[in-house]
């Protein structure tokens, strides 16, 4: 564990929320203040770190921390010399009990998501390697672009480094990359329940349906888990938005930090980006329309961020979505109804109504009823007590939207709507829709209107309860018992389960020989023998092994017609000290010529086994 990194994330996203928000209108309340700049400090490394790579500046640690750091100290040397005392006036009030609570929520998520992630040494599944190798790249080559002409990184270029890079620079201060990823990422999942809170606090004015909505979320199973990829970030940073977008409300200057996070999400996940922007214009046309007035604000900001976001896509949307595509071919300059169908058809192409590795069609069963047994990437399911709750308040608003005041019917419509729409995001391929966006993905976005709408449901049963004389503390602790025991305790067995390494792994002796690498000093440079999952194993397991650097994979393909003196030569000058020969050796080069490798390699007297298993040889360079 590396403490002195755990207080600069907070050093880094603090200071920089601390920037932003300097000069705005910001919450009376101390910890929604300071809490909430953590959420914006963490919504400006991304886009930050893209213009830095934009204009060749270093992506190194002891930058973004003095930057952090500027202005903060700035304004205590500038207050101290003018005798002025810090502002740290605190005194607990109700509220603040509130938050407490919640922080309290937060700590068990925490508790949840770590105790799941460090059950095992490997990373789960098969993102988490991948991302491993870009977050080396980003701590070791300090940058976020790979050479022109390279194509070696998969989540690094032309895919939105964002989660990587802040990784990476997490890991340039923390030597074990394993637990550097494995703890931050519960981290940033966690932090998202505090954010959660003062968003649907602003959102409805009421601060204990908040509360409410922030314990169903904590709860809910199909809101993230404990899993390592980029959706972790984009999920946080979204609620983080859409707090910054309510605060346009109280200080139009809150429109800065609105457009500084809603460009970090647009660099940090692709198809989440797309997503999020229909939620904003929901949140944007609901207010137009009930307020009776374009809110210019609202859309400068929302605009604002998507075109910040062009110091990376301006040269790389079509890398993502529409290679080998083209409008071309319109009889005329202006748009034509052609052209408008080939732009529907690619937009078919890309984002097919089927779309993603575990996209299926869902039944009632999939969200009414919580497993204990889930999907790892982004679980499934509501379970029955917040599912039957959202239903009262679908019944509720029904019932009772006549009655209600404007401003209650802007927030309950706005969220209702971004319901309708994560709901056939849910469901592309059960409805066959035109168009999907990585159906399996859309839970996690679900989730949030889910558990907003719950408090709705709850406060529709205190209606009912009070014409039937029931106190209010029975009816919530009924549904507290409810929510724990049909969603909760899933959700926690889940997430606190053993996960498999991934389809990379042929054998448990093969996982167990990575492992052991874990042993050697952090970043000894071990020379993968195979194809590029060799490399990505050795770095999840706190090793180096320079993935990016074209001449690695050549040697790869053509190590199998190589001399073992030839192979020695060329991994003692590029000053490797062990090689690995695993299961991937065997599925490419087969069986019989892998262990006729290794026996030439051994026979060499230069080359001295140190471990071995099935599926796995560590061989030491001599």
């Amino acid at each position: 564990m590396s403490f002195i990194t755990i207080i600069l994330f907070f050093v880094y996203t603090w200071g920089f929320g601390y920037t932003v928000t300097k000069f705005l209108k910001n919450p009376e309340n101390f910890l929604e203040r300071n809490l909430m700049r953590i959420g914006i400090g963490l919504g400006v490394i991304p886009i930050l770190g893209v213009i830095f790579g934009a204009f060749g500046i270093s992506i190194d640690w002891r930058i973004f921390f003095a930057l952090s750091m500027a202005l903060p100290v700035y304004f205590l040397i500038k207050n101290t010399l003018q005798g002025k005392k810090p502002e740290l006036k605190f005194a607990l009030t109700k509220s603040d009990l509130t938050i407490l609570i919640v922080l309290l929520l937060f700590g068990f998520t925490l508790f949840m998501y770590t105790t799941g992630a460090f059950k095992y040494s490997w990373f789960e599944d098969d993102d988490p390697w991948s991302h491993a190798v870009g977050v080396k790249f980003v701590a070791f080559e300090k940058k976020i672009s790979e050479p022109q002409g390279q194509d070696l990184l998969y989540y690094i270029d032309p895919y939105p480094p964002g989660y990587d890079m802040l990784m990476g620079i997490l890991h340039q201060t923390s030597p074990l990359l394993n637990w550097t990823m494995k703890f931050f990422n519960a981290l940033i999942v966690s932090l998202g329940i505090i954010f959660f809170y003062f968003l649907v606090k602003r959102f409805t004015g009421n601060s204990n349906r908040a509360l409410f909505s922030t314990f169903v979320l904590a709860a809910i199973p199909c809101y993230l888990s404990h899993f390592i990829w980029a959706h972790s970030l984009a999920m946080t940073l979204l609620i983080v938005a859409l707090y910054c977008l309510v605060m346009i409300e109280f200080d139009m200057n809150w429109i800065y930090a609105t457009i500084v996070v809603i460009a970090s999400i647009c660099v940090t996940q692709p198809t989440k980006s797309i997503k999020f922007f229909f939620l904003f214009m929901i949140y944007f046309v609901i207010k137009s329309i009930y307020l009776k007035k374009f809110q210019l604000k609202e859309f400068s900001a929302i605009f604002g961020g998507y075109f910040l976001s062009i110091f990376w896509w301006a040269t790389r949307w079509k890398e993502m979505f529409f290679a080998g595509e083209s409008l071309s071919g319109s009889t005329s300059s202006a748009m034509t109804e052609n052209a408008i169908l080939r732009l529907w058809h690619m937009i078919q192409r890309a984002f097919p109504y089927d779309g993603g590795t575990a996209t299926r069609p869902y039944t009632f069963s999939d969200f009414f009823v919580a497993k204990s047994q889930n999907m790892i990437n982004n679980p499934v399911g509501v379970g029955i007590v917040i599912s039957l709750l959202v239903l009262l308040a679908l019944v509720a608003i029904l019932l009772s939207y006549s009655s209600m005041k404007k401003e209650k019917k802007m927030w309950i419509v706005t969220v209702s709507f971004w319901l309708i729409f994560t709901f056939l995001g849910v469901n592309s391929m059960t409805f066959h829709l035109p168009v999907g966006l990585f159906a399996f993905r859309f839970w996690m976005v679900f989730a949030l209107p889910v558990s907003i709408l719950a408090s709705e449901g709850l406060w529709f049963l205190y209606g009912i309860g009070d014409n039937f004389k029931v106190p209010k503390f029975v009816i919530l602790i009924s549904i507290i018992v409810g929510v724990f025991f049909t969603a909760g305790i899933q959700k926690y067995a889940v997430n606190t389960a053993m996960w498999g390494p991934g389809q990379a792994f042929g054998t448990y002796e093969e996982v167990m020989g990575f492992a052991g690498i874990a042993s050697l000093p952090e970043n000894t440079k071990i020379f993968g023998f195979c194809p590029y999952g060799s490399i990505e194993k050795i770095i999840g397991f706190n090793q180096y092994e320079c993935g990016w650097c074209p001449e690695v994979p050549e040697m790869q393909r053509l190590v199998m017609n190589k001399t073992a003196d030839s192979i020695y030569s060329w991994t003692k000058q590029r000053k490797y000290e062990y090689t690995v020969i695993d299961g991937l050796c065997v599925q490419t080069f087969g069986i019989n010529d892998t262990n006729r490798k290794l026996q030439d390699l051994i026979s060499s007297g230069k080359f001295q086994p140190v471990q071995q298993g099935a599926g796995f040889v560590l061989l030491k360079i001599l």
